[in-house]
């Protein structure tokens, strides 16, 4: 029966694909991407300051990709009816995003899900450069190395629970499931803020 260190040796001998991945995770889907780095990086597969500069690189180019992709559609297909009902949904979300884009940017980055939309979205509305990157960077800042924290926690965590490598990547799962729901909860008394806010204005 295998255990952790069956894990850890794999990573170890495939390092080039494993900062690969970490880079195009980060632009694809952000959290799991860096749980998992945190993890790798806590049992040792990975070199934590080398998967924290790929963080970083991979965050900047899902920053300027995702603006650019926004500033493409607003400029080719504004009017379209599947692009305002876009724009609708995005509002309905972050209603103040046109009056306050700065931290409607920021708080994006912690809700699951959201964040790609919204740095599209910002592109489409063309919101300046300068404030949108000040947004994203700052947030990132914060975001990326609470994760991997986050990732630590959860690989001390698993290795307390069993060093079988089932049923370590099993605890990993469930705490990951465990911040999914927390994160949904967060998300949904922040929309209830929006809305008492917006309506007591």
């Amino acid at each position: 029966m295998h255990t952790v260190n069956f894990l850890t040796k794999l990573v170890e001998h495939h390092q080039v694909f494993a900062y690969a991945v970490i880079f195009f995770g980060l632009i694809i889907e952000g959290e799991f991407t860096l749980i998992a780095t945190g993890v790798l990086a806590h049992l040792g597969a990975i070199n934590f300051w080398f998967a924290l500069f790929f963080v970083f690189c991979g965050g900047i180019c899902k920053t300027f990709l995702g603006y650019y992709i926004g500033r493409v559609l607003s400029n080719k297909w504004k009017h379209t009816k599947f692009l305002k009902h876009i724009e609708k949904k995005v509002l309905t979300i972050m209603p103040r995003f046109n009056h306050k884009p700065f931290w409607s940017i920021f708080v994006s980055k912690f809700i699951m899900g959201v964040n790609h939309i919204v740095i599209i979205f910002a592109g489409y509305e063309k919101i300046p450069l300068k404030k949108y990157l000040k947004a994203e960077i700052s947030s990132t800042i914060i975001w990326a190395p609470l994760l991997l924290s986050l990732g630590f926690f959860f690989s001390y965590t698993a290795l307390g629970v069993s060093n079988e490598i089932w049923r370590f990547l099993l605890t990993v799962l469930l705490l990951i499931i465990g911040f999914i729901i927390f994160d949904r909860f967060v998300a949904f008394v922040y929309g209830i803020f929006e809305e008492f806010y917006d309506n007591g204005k």
